[in-house]
């Protein structure tokens, strides 16, 4: 079913480009919303329309055209225009003496994350650079979105201003691309915090205890506000979709999508993880929003944005999602040790840290972090999981050197003042020179030994000025071995083998179904039980089918290995010590 288009001319008065867009839903269980674009005043012989093939927030070239189908263009009076596909994401309409074309297709939506579209009976949700056209040439003026609902009980939640009803404007392409909408069935809550209205609307059932998390929300909003000296909007929408078992979150500059199993929120460490997510975005909205690198200063909608540092805008932005709620009061001192220690423990259980400078993860986000496969492990670190190392090492570096008058803060005020506020981007040299100015020190042996190189992060030696130091959980009972299984149909397969380790050197690979130690049937829920009737050194038979051919693999175990790490007191620890950790975290170093 197509809706029908006003079809009224634009006045002859009227000298630019205008670029309006219509957005309807008519059978939402379809999963396709039809888009109509109507481009008015325009001059030229041809129309280039061009669809993004990725969306900012989110570094991997996801080819949102393939979702595309049922294009056409025509004029006012419904007569088709010359069209063709120039390449995977552009098309070209012959435009010759026309001044008003109508452009149609279709999006298919059916992929519920925070960066792509989803549409079913229940809801519409969408963002920009997965639904719209943009006109090269015409990116940066204003343009109209009018949202069509299929029933009339559904809502439309939308950080744009609504300038008719049901109808909102975005100021350019960018603002339109970092404006998702949701719209359907939906429970809206409305609060203020920090003298600014907010909004957070959810969809979907669950546990979510929501005056609790809203309270917890406006203590974080308010947190982060002091840190950069208040907030850099009129209003703010936070989108929460409460899904099976996805997790994520997408940062606008007014807004931000978050997805959350919808019965996560009753266990503390889980409530605690979905509030360290609402920080994490929020905190965005300063830090890679605003504050972001020369190379995003300006967006390309067509390709990969090259940068070295996304460890910065992630891994910093990391550190604080776990920081910002214990200064906020959301949890607790051992709650926040708690989850700094599982991150470390990630951190260190990570062998590709060995392999992957930080520089590196950055730079290569767009063919690596989000396509990972069963040796990533091995050859890559995250740069949200060892930008926020790094940056918890700047931390303490900045409060030792300065006895706790400046920290990290700092940097992230320094970076508002001088990039933010402008929205002018920062070079990589630019940010080493802030990190150097705050702290008071040079910083060229700390980049090339943990940044551009690939050196051990020092923990203890940063930590112990602070009266900690981190303590290895080992359990003594299991020798290593070194792989992951997963069970698929009641099946156990090897997941991932850890390179150099006693699996791999006996030929043990990712894909490999698991059978049998010593002639025993073993699974992946026993196979920790079955280690633990050996000691290092001990050889035993592996049993698996590798490509569906029965073999036997001998394997020599290995010492155990640590499997976590916790951060704990020093013995002893000085009164100098004591004073540094008081002023890093508000409390007693004696309260361990």
């Amino acid at each position: 079913m197509t809706e029908a288009i006003d079809r009224r001319p634009i006045p002859e008065t009227q000298t630019t480009v205008t670029l309006e867009y219509r957005v309807a839903m008519p059978q939402p269980e379809s999963h396709l919303f039809e888009v109509t674009l109507r481009v008015g005043g325009w001059s030229e012989d041809r129309l280039d329309l061009k669809f993004p093939v990725w969306t900012p927030g989110s570094y991997l070239i996801r080819e949102y055209a393939k979702h595309l189908q049922d294009f056409g263009a025509e004029d006012l009076e419904a007569r088709s225009l010359v069209w063709r596909k120039v390449s995977k994401n552009h098309w070209q309409v012959e435009t010759a003496g026309i001044a008003d074309i109508v452009v149609r297709y279709r999006i298919f939506a059916n992929e519920l994350t925070v960066r792509t579209n989803h549409l079913d009976g229940t809801h519409g949700y969408f963002n920009g650079a997965a639904l719209f056209f943009f006109v090269p040439g015409f990116d940066r003026q204003p343009m109209r979105v009018q949202i069509v609902p299929p029933h009339a009980d559904w809502r439309i939640a939308a950080a744009l201003p609504e300038v008719a009803p049901q109808t909102f404007q975005a100021a350019d392409f960018d603002e339109l691309v970092d404006s998702p909408f949701e719209i359907g069935i939906h429970r809206r809550y409305d609060f203020h915090a920090a003298g600014k209205p907010h909004s957070l609307v959810v969809w979907g059932s669950g546990n979510l205890p929501a005056e609790k998390a809203i309270a917890d929300i406006e203590r974080i909003i308010e947190v982060e506000a002091e840190l950069f000296g208040g907030l850099p909007y009129d209003r703010y929408l936070f989108l929460l979709h409460l899904s099976g078992n996805g997790f994520g979150g997408l940062e606008h500059k007014t807004s931000c999508t978050l997805n959350y199993p919808r019965l996560g929120f009753r266990h503390p460490d889980k409530y605690n993880r979905f509030m360290q997510l609402v920080a994490h975005e929020f905190f965005h909205l300063w830090n890679v929003k605003r504050i972001r690198p020369k190379e995003l200063e300006v967006f390309d909608y067509e390709g990969e944005n090259y940068t070295p540092s996304l460890w910065f805008c992630e891994g910093t932005t990391s550190y604080y999602d776990t920081i910002l709620p214990y200064r906020a009061q959301v949890y607790d001192l051992p709650a926040f040790l708690s989850i700094l220690g599982k991150d470390l423990s990630r951190f260190l259980t990570t062998p590709g840290r060995r392999v992957q400078p930080l520089d590196e993860s950055s730079w290569d986000a767009w063919i690596k972090l989000y396509r990972r496969d069963a040796n990533s492990d091995n050859s890559q670190i995250s740069y949200y999981l060892k930008g926020e190392m790094v940056s918890f090492l700047l931390e303490l570096l900045i409060r030792r050197h300065s006895d706790n008058r400046r920290s990290l803060d700092d940097v992230l005020r320094q970076l508002w003042k001088r990039f933010g506020r402008d929205e002018v981007g920062f070079s990589a040299d630019e940010l080493k020179g802030i990190l150097e100015t705050v702290a008071n020190t040079n910083l060229d042996d700390f980049y090339r030994r943990y940044i551009f190189g690939t050196e051990e992060l020092p923990f203890d030696e940063y930590l112990e000025p602070f009266g900690l130091k981190l303590k290895a959980q080992t359990d003594d009972r299991l020798p290593f071995l070194g792989m992951r299984t997963v069970t698929n149909n009641g099946r156990t397969i090897v997941e991932f083998v850890e390179a150099g380790s006693p699996a791999q050197k006996a030929g043990l690979d990712a894909g490999d179904e698991l059978l049998a130690i010593d002639g025993i049937r073993v699974s992946g829920e026993q196979l920790n039980e079955r280690l633990a009737d050996y000691r290092a050194g001990d050889r035993i038979a592996v049993g698996i089918f590798h490509q569906d051919e029965l073999r036997t693999l001998r394997v020599t175990l290995a010492p155990p290995r640590p499997s976590t790490y916790r951060l704990v007191r020093v013995d002893r620890p000085t009164a100098t010590q004591a004073q540094l950790f008081e002023g890093w975290l508000g409390v007693s170093l004696s309260s361990l």
